[in-house]
């Protein structure tokens, strides 16, 4: 039985808002995976089928995979990719969240990511409206299980908690449709994580370098042989007083 070549094992295409979005087993492991990890046939099949499901296309960043090492591969998706998903449904009616904070020893969830320098920022939330449902789904995460304090974490702590609190939400108002996506804050990756690895890989596969070679040139007049030279040479033929020529190769 012969097998299909790796360029087209897996091979699919789908379309995403009119465009043709064609992916295959190469295709993913060659530029939609990140780490420095080996992604299996099975975690590429699962990868493809799942972008296909919900239209998505990885090409503009809404999806990609991640394998660091003999870890599990983890499938990552924006933010962006899951409201889209979200606002393709008629029953979407709009999604509500912000922050909770600590202020005067009392919990506070405020609406955006705004919060006085005296509050202490404990965590996010979120609410998402359906039509079809009588109450909204809702989220409410803690900041210390997900920052990693480190990257976007240190610089936008609010913003990063907020969208944490949102994607989840999202995910219980549309759990059919959105229940097998995960965004990198919720598995835990960072995208300076990902650059430091794929760092280390590239490091890691660099041909060794060419180790220059030291080359003496000597100043010899013209005409006259160097020592070197002279040792290279062949010894000159000569002619014996009998007449017989001797030397190398006589």
């Amino acid at each position: 039985q012969s097998i299909a070549p790796e360029k087209e094992r897996g091979s699919i295409v789908y379309q995403v808002a009119g465009q043709d979005v064609k992916l295959s087993y190469q295709i993913v492991r060659n530029f939609l995976t990140k780490g420095n990890g080996q992604v299996t046939d099975q975690d590429l099949t699962q990868f493809i089928s799942i972008c296909k499901y919900n239209q998505l296309n990885p090409f503009l960043n809404e999806a990609y995979l991640v394998k660091f090492g003999t870890q599990p591969a983890q499938m990552i998706v924006s933010k962006e990719a899951l409201m889209k998903r979200a606002e393709a449904y008629d029953t979407y009616e709009g999604i509500q969240g912000g922050v909770i904070v600590l202020r005067n020893n009392e919990q506070v969830e405020l609406e955006g990511c705004f919060y006085m320098p005296t509050d202490k920022l404990i965590g996010g939330w979120a609410k998402v409206y359906r039509s079809d449902r009588k109450y909204p789904a809702v989220a409410r995460v803690r900041l210390e299980e997900y920052d990693k304090k480190q990257s976007t974490w240190i610089e936008k702590t609010s913003t990063m908690i907020s969208k944490v609190a949102k994607v989840q939400a999202l995910r219980e108002a549309f759990p059919t449709q959105l229940g097998a996506m995960y965004t990198a804050e919720e598995q835990g990756i960072s995208a300076q994580e990902v650059a430091e690895n794929n760092r280390n890989e590239a490091v890691n596969k660099a041909p060794e370098p060419i180790k220059a070679v030291d080359v003496t040139f000597e100043d010899v007049t013209p005409g006259v042989h160097t020592a070197r030279e002279k040792a290279q040479e062949p010894e000159p033929e000569q002619v014996a007083a009998n007449g017989e020529i001797t030397g190398p190769g006589f």
